[in-house]
């Protein structure tokens, strides 16, 4: 009867177990933050000031032509799509390809009582970009002002 070597079928499974291991994404934040098509949603900041609200969008690597930025109604929408498409020789194969597209929508509600709309305003720097939406003037919150008894 030949002894059977335990530690010789425990072994088989390490290759597959550190290649499993190292191909996942476990360190990507984002695994359950995805939109319809599969791509991260860029996170949002919005910030109330006096005067108005500040709408942060990170989006990094990305140029001000990538977005598109529409007010339907009372309806604004952050629509962004980039594809990168790197020329390649016929002669290249390559093992493993990742397409580099990206796109994502935001959509917010907006009160027409409390913003003025025709004034928004927006921008890109460094990795944002930011919305500014003023606030109507009646909706502004006032200075407190003292009340003289009579």
């Amino acid at each position: 009867m030949k002894p059977a070597n335990r530690n010789a079928s425990m072994f088989n499974h390490l290759p597959m177990l550190f290649d499993d291991f190292l191909n996942r994404d476990i360190f990507n934040w984002a695994d359950s933050n995805f939109s319809e098509t599969n791509t991260t949603i860029p996170a949002v900041n919005i910030k109330e000031t006096a005067d108005r609200y500040e709408v942060e969008v990170a989006a990094p690597g990305m140029n001000k032509e990538d977005f598109k930025v529409e007010l339907d109604g009372t309806t604004l929408t952050i629509t962004s799509e980039k594809s990168q498409q790197r020329r390649q020789d016929e002669e290249e194969r390559f093992y493993r390809k990742e397409f580099s597209y990206q796109s994502f929508q935001r959509t917010f509600n907006l009160k027409k009582e409390v913003v003025d709309i025709e004034k928004i305003e927006a921008r890109y720097e460094k990795g944002l970009l930011l919305l500014f939406i003023p606030k109507k003037e009646e909706a502004k919150q006032k200075p407190p002002r003292l009340i003289q008894i009579s």
